[in-house]
């Protein structure tokens, strides 16, 4: 199979879409992996596609920008070039820009259209080109859920949908990973306030849908019972005109409790080390989580997570790690379970479920399928053909006999119509020879006489 991807970008983290992934197993099995996104040919992202034998194309497709549409020519181009089976949308930009192409393209079959919805996309008309697929794939029963309602709610035909949980490579998330000394020393040289305390990571930036000031709830009314409690989130100390992050600051300080938060960056690539040295992973979105890749990965390196029993950290926890499900959007309750987890410690259990391994495993069968689809339509559009042309090929064969037997019948009447116009009838024989018998008697008895005389 030619497998074609269409990004905005590559710079989202690969677990979520597990890019290099895949790429990686299309190659290793026989098939062809063509990437077209807007990186730059010498990103280290893209070296590391094309080291794995990937096909990198460089288009620009930016989210929401209307120069993106002069890039169809382009895409077309390539479409007819590498003449994919099957193209993978993984944006809704891009996949603007591919229907367009496809309206001109000039290829044997046209391939077959997949995309993923990665969120809660609105279901309206920006979001329309991501829906006008053969397949669409969901990372999340919440999110299948919410499509399904949507398109009823728009009337829209029911799509063929795939759900298909995001995976975690074991490999680089092995169970109860222990982050090196030197990681530790480091990390205790730059911010000594960590060291000898209880860990309370929040792996996500500060924002009104990300859940950050429920950490006012949990610091304020534990920090008696536990003195050595002290939160981590994973963004900037500071940014300038962002009105929630400020909001956030101003609050900790005026409660007194600024000394027991650290800021530890936003563009981090130790990511892994923070999630398994802590003693707690907090997931607190107060908006519905459609992936959850943090609170995952946690419990794929056996932290506790302590997250809302709604949408996909409900899906998660719920088979993994239930004792960390929290009733939505409720102090009392987060702060109990918060509590449990740092007096008496349950690390959730390997398991062997959302990994990387399953989610590619289920993608190719994807792509297969609309493949084998694919090669029975172009099978059955030939039979039709090929019936066509022998039924016309009949058709045409019968004809001269028929107009030959025309032939032969006519040649026939024209023959008897001769033959009938040489040949007087027998009643014309007849009345000549009464007339020959009148006339001639009387003539030879005339004759007769005058020799008599």
């Amino acid at each position: 199979m030619i497998i074609m991807r269409l990004l905005s970008s590559l710079k989202h983290d690969e677990s979520e879409r597990g890019i290099f992934h895949l790429g990686r197993a299309l190659v290793k099995n026989g098939h062809t992996s063509i990437i077209v996104a807007s990186a730059n040919k010498d990103n280290d992202l893209v070296k590391r596609l094309e080291r794995d034998g990937n096909i990198y194309h460089q288009l620009h497709m930016n989210k929401k920008s209307w120069l993106s549409l002069l890039q169809v020519n382009t895409l077309r181009h390539l479409i007819e070039k590498h003449n994919p089976d099957v193209i993978h949308i993984h944006s809704r930009t891009p996949a603007w820009i591919l229907h367009l192409a496809l309206k001109r393209v000039k290829v044997k079959r046209l391939p077959k259209l997949v995309s993923t919805m990665y969120g809660f996309y609105p279901i309206n008309k920006y979001s329309q080109a991501l829906l006008d697929v053969d397949t669409i794939i969901t990372v999340s029963d919440s999110v299948t859920n919410y499509l399904k309602k949507g398109l009823r709610r728009e009337e829209v035909d029911p799509k063929d949908i795939k759900r298909i949980y995001r995976g975690i490579d074991t490999r680089r998330y092995p169970y109860r990973h222990n982050p090196s000394v030197y990681w530790l020393r480091h990390t205790f040289a730059e911010y000594p306030e960590l060291e000898h305390k209880k860990w309370l990571v929040f792996p996500t930036i500060v924002g009104n849908e990300y859940g950050q000031e429920w950490l006012i709830d949990i610091l304020g009314n534990l920090q008696e019972e536990f003195p050595l409690i002290h939160a981590i989130i994973m963004d900037d100390d500071y940014k300038d005109g962002d009105v929630a992050h400020e909001d956030f600051r101003q609050r900790t300080h005026a409660l007194g409790l600024a000394d027991r938060i650290t800021y530890v960056g936003r563009k981090r690539n130790d990511m892994r080390e923070w999630l398994s040295a802590a003693n707690i992973v907090m997931a607190l979105a107060n908006q519905p989580e459609s992936i959850g890749i943090n609170a995952l990965q946690a419990i794929h390196l056996g932290t506790p997570v302590v997250g809302w029993d709604q949408a996909a950290f409900s899906e998660i926890l719920q088979p993994l790690y239930p004792e960390g499900l929290v009733k939505k959007y409720n102090a009392q309750a987060l702060c109990k379970t918060v509590r449990h987890q740092l007096e008496s410690v349950t690390r959730p259990e390997m398991t062997s479920e959302f990994t990387m391994r399953e989610m590619i495993s289920e993608t190719l069968d994807v792509y297969r399928e609309l493949h084998d689809h694919a090669l029975l339509e172009e099978q059955l559009l030939f039979d039709v053909s090929a019936a066509k042309r022998v039924k016309k090929h009949l058709k045409s064969a019968n004809n001269p006999m028929v107009e030959s037997s025309h032939k032969r019948v006519s040649n026939t009447k024209v023959e008897l119509l001769k033959k009938k116009d040489t040949h007087p009838s027998t009643q014309d024989i007849s009345k000549r020879s009464s007339k020959d018998k009148s006339s001639t008697p009387h003539n030879k008895k005339v004759s007769d006489t005058s020799n008599d005389r």
